[in-house]
């Protein structure tokens, strides 16, 4: 890996597999207080409607990303960039490779949880267009923290037809 850290990382994004589960622990451990456990992922990528996926560079994984698929949105459960490849638009590939999966159609938004005291994942969220929309009160089981709801909506152009015939282009 490079040695400057201004420098953008360019990775390949993956299907998590069996074999990046170390990897993915050794991220999990040094960037969370609460971490989740082997057998954490393990229960949550075996339900059908859980995707896990990596951030590759090399043949190293430097960040990954745990989300569920629901009728109209994906739902991040857990994300995390290795401490060598933050600040270097790891987690902004990610993030870009997920809203590429929303449509006008069938899923329109992403969602997830963050706590109240992280601060960094807020900031980086909202510089990527996600919005607190609410708070939920004593979520975590570990702490008495609360977690902001936060959510990307899909925004399409869309052509409208407005009332003097004029053709314009519409946020829809």
């Amino acid at each position: 890996m490079s040695a400057d850290p201004k420098q953008q990382l360019r990775v390949h994004i993956r299907w998590m597999i069996r074999r990046d589960m170390r990897e993915v622990l050794d991220i999990e451990q040094t960037s969370f207080e609460f971490p989740w456990l082997e057998e954490d992922f393990i229960r949550c990528l075996r339900q059908r409607n859980c995707i896990g996926m990596v951030a590759e560079h090399g043949d190293q994984v430097v960040g990954f990303m745990i989300y569920e698929l629901h009728k109209s949105r994906l739902h991040i459960l857990n994300f995390a960039v290795a401490d060598q490849a933050r600040h270097r638009s790891v987690g902004q590939q990610m993030i870009d490779k997920l809203i590429s999966k929303l449509t006008s159609q069938r899923r329109t938004r992403i969602s997830l949880e963050v706590r109240e005291t992280n601060l960094v994942a807020q900031l980086f969220f909202k510089a990527n267009g996600f919005r607190a929309t609410s708070v939920l009160r004593s979520y975590y089981e570990d702490s008495p923290e609360d977690a902001y709801v936060m959510q990307y909506r899909y925004v399409s152009a869309a052509v409208a037809v407005v009332p003097d015939n004029r053709i314009s282009r519409l946020a829809g």
